[in-house]
């Protein structure tokens, strides 16, 4: 292995690094806790080192939030293979949201600069919304609209559950009718 593969080896790692420390300390301490000061501590590097990777932060949680996007998709695209392909969707939503909670965050709950529904839109994001566009099957008059207000229903759900402000349980009943009134069947 030559310097330079081993250097960006070594790079590739840190960057990981950065990242995995990021969520951990999020998981326990919550985003706030989250400081580029703080992570530099935790990995044993400096600020130099943690700013080489990331400009801040912000771009932390957008990295965490990217591919937080790359896993939602390959999930909701997973689900929208089967049957009944629209309560799977749904469901495989809820249940990414479940199991990772401070990367829902950072996807859809705090301030980032990723760019949704535009040019600039990143392709793992588009994939993730498509994979509901297309549940919905076809014959919808307004399918992006559709699916705009699905979403906007599970993430309804999701922050609810989250906050505990609706109970957990009584979860699948509001998936079913859910998923019923946007199949029409109601």
């Amino acid at each position: 292995m030559s310097i330079v593969e081993r250097k960006e080896r070594q790079r590739a790692e840190r960057y990981e690094l950065i990242l995995n420390t990021a969520l951990e300390l999020a998981a326990a301490e919550g985003w706030d806790a989250v400081t580029t000061r703080r992570l530099a501590a935790l990995i044993e590097y400096s600020q130099p080192v943690l700013y080489s990777h990331f400009k801040g932060k912000a771009e932390i949680m957008a990295a965490v939030a990217m591919r937080g996007f790359e896993t939602l998709a390959v999930e909701l695209q997973k689900a929208a293979d089967g049957a009944n392909a629209l309560r799977a969707v749904c469901a495989a939503y809820l249940d990414f949201a479940a199991s990772q909670p401070v990367v829902y965050e950072a996807m859809f709950v705090l301030p980032t600069e990723l760019l949704f529904a535009s040019e600039e839109t990143p392709t793992a994001l588009r994939a993730a919304f498509g994979a509901l566009v297309s549940a919905l099957g076809p014959g919808q008059d307004t399918p992006v609209y559709t699916a705009e207000l699905l979403w906007s229903a599970l993430h309804g759900l999701v922050v609810l559950m989250q906050s505990k402000r609706i109970p957990a349980d009584g979860a699948q009943d509001r998936l079913d009718i859910l998923v019923r009134k946007f199949s029409g069947h109601c």
